[in-house]
C-alpha cells in the first residue's frame, strides 16, 4: 500500500531531533516517572469512584445513614469525590514540579542545544 502524496510520512511530520531525544535515557526516565504517578493515581481514583457508585446502588441503607442533621453518608462520599479530585491535582502539581519539570527542562535544553532555538511549544507559549 502506498501513501497518498498529500499525507506526509513519519520522518517529514516532525523534527528528527525529537527522535534522538525520545531515545535518550532522560526521556525514558521522564515517562517512567510520569506513569509512576498518573497510572496508580488514576486507578485509585477510579476505584474510589466505583466504590461510591456501588455503595450508592447496593448499600442504600448505609448511604442513607445520617451523619449530622440532614447530611447523610452519601452526601459526605459525594463531597469527598470533589476533595479527592482537588487533592490529586495538588499532589500532581507538586510531583510534577519536583520530579518531572527538571527532566523536561533538561530535555528542552538539549533540544535547544541541538536546534539552536526554543522548542516550538515553548516558543509559542512565550508569545513569539
Amino acid at each position: 500500500m502506498t501513501t497518498p502524496p498529500d499525507v506526509p510520512d513519519q520522518a517529514s511530520r516532525h523534527d528528527p531531533v525529537y527522535d534522538q531525544l525520545s531515545a535518550a535515557p532522560e526521556f525514558h526516565e521522564l515517562r517512567k516517572r510520569y506513569r509512576g504517578f498518573v497510572l496508580p493515581a488514576t486507578a485509585a481514583f477510579l476505584a474510589w469512584y466505583l466504590l461510591y457508585i456501588l455503595m450508592s446502588n447496593y448499600a442504600g441503607s448505609f448511604m442513607d445513614t445520617k451523619v449530622v442533621g440532614n447530611i447523610n453518608v452519601a452526601l459526605v462520599f459525594g463531597l469527598l469525590q470533589f476533595a479527592t479530585t482537588f487533592g490529586l491535582a495538588f499532589l500532581y502539581a507538586r510531583y510534577s514540579e519536583s520530579k518531572l519539570d527538571p527532566l523536561a527542562r533538561e530535555l528542552n535544553a538539549e533540544y535547544v542545544a541541538q536546534k539552536g532555538t526554543h522548542s516550538p511549544r515553548r516558543h509559542h507559549e512565550e508569545g513569539h
